[in-house]
């Protein structure tokens, strides 16, 4: 069984900006999730699910 890693509130939230300043230049935001979870080592469904978070937070 693969351990989790926590990350800093920091580094979500740098996460979710990044997502979200790159969402312009995808088709969709699994694809800018996708995109940006690859560059820093976490999931695809953990970014999406800190996107969402922060969406519901600011909406």
């Amino acid at each position: 069984m693969k351990k989790s890693v926590k990350f800093f509130p920091e580094v979500r939230e740098r996460a979710v900006r990044m997502v979200l300043e790159s969402r312009p230049n995808h088709p969709s935001l699994w694809a800018a999730v996708e995109s940006i979870a690859a560059k820093i080592g976490c999931t695809d469904q953990t970014l999406h699910n800190g996107v969402r978070q922060h969406e519901r937070g600011t909406g």
